[in-house]
């Protein structure tokens, strides 16, 4: 499945909210952990003097030294089942952090949408954006909270939700959810969420019979269609599936199915029906991936 997980830190308290989902997700997979810190020279030559490089090269070797301090009094954390190796590099924070997994196709990336920000998420161009959309990699996301960090709190991922939209593309993301719920024991749930047909002639007399009858056509697909997912996963050993038809627009449905259900992850893939084209910012993964409160996988295509 895996064969490491890279997870970026900056020092800061939001980063680190993803630790215990990586500590989680290593343990059961049984992966090595690379606790990534990455200093940007502009950083660098913000503390030296332009023209002299040995005072530049003085402030980055303090600052390299002090990071791999902090990423080794985090490793611990990890239990002694899980190799943890800590690395220090200097260079732009995302273009390091997808150089850095490029090589491997089978890393996963596990960081969070938030970084020394604060409350300012981070979007379009920051370092999250960019490894969404630049790393060829699955990427774990999670969206830290306002609570106080709990490095050694321990995740109980209960349930996978996978949405899904009919596509082949979209059901990519399956073999990646089933391997993942078998390995942590959590049962998967297929959501398939479906939108109304309207019309602006829905309020004629005439013509709203065809429009319900079309709703209701939609509605037997996609839940034909949910059954027959769930009957090919339980056919490839999977006891613990079943699947939620949600009526209404897709990410809307799917970030308000999973508040309602504790301990989630959401598994998803980058592409859908739009088959080859990316899915930017405001589409379906990328919404998810920023407003729901759950750490959210996403299977490249």
């Amino acid at each position: 499945m895996y064969t490491r997980i890279i997870a970026p830190l900056d020092g800061s308290p939001l980063p680190e909210r993803v630790v215990p989902y990586v500590r989680t997700l290593a343990r059961e997979l049984r992966l090595p952990v690379t606790l990534l810190q990455v200093i940007d020279p502009n950083l660098i030559a913000s503390f030296s003097h332009p023209a002299q490089k040995p005072h530049f090269d003085d402030i980055a070797a303090g600052m390299k030294a002090k990071s791999v301090g902090y990423l080794r009094e985090l490793a611990p954390s990890f239990g002694e089942f899980v190799k943890v190796d800590p690395s220090v590099e200097i260079g732009n924070p995302a273009e390091t952090i997808i150089g850095k997994a490029a090589g491997d196709p089978k890393i996963l990336i596990a960081m969070t949408t938030h970084g020394r920000s604060s409350g300012q998420r981070w979007v379009m161009g920051s370092v999250a954006g960019k490894v969404l959309r630049a790393a060829r990699n699955h990427l774990l996301l999670v969206r830290p909270d306002d609570e106080p960090v709990k490095i050694n709190e321990e995740i109980l991922l209960k349930t996978v939700l996978v949405p899904l939209d009919g596509s082949k593309l979209a059901e990519k993301a399956l073999p990646v959810a089933m391997e993942l719920a078998q390995a942590i024991r959590a049962e998967i749930i297929l959501l398939r969420a479906y939108a109304l047909a309207m019309s602006i002639y829905s309020a004629d007399e005439d013509f709203a019979p065809q429009i319900d009858q079309l709703n209701g056509r939609l509605r037997v697909e996609a839940e034909d269609y949910l059954d027959r997912k769930v009957r090919e996963l339980k056919e490839k050993g999977i006891e613990k599936v079943s699947s939620v038809l949600l009526e209404g627009p897709g990410p809307t449905e799917i970030i308000d199915f999973a508040k309602k259900t504790p301990d989630n992850l959401v598994a998803m893939c980058t592409h859908g029906r739009s088959g080859i084209g990316r899915w930017v910012l405001g589409s379906v993964t990328e919404r998810v991936a920023q407003y729901t409160g759950d750490p959210v996988l996403i299977v490249r295509a």
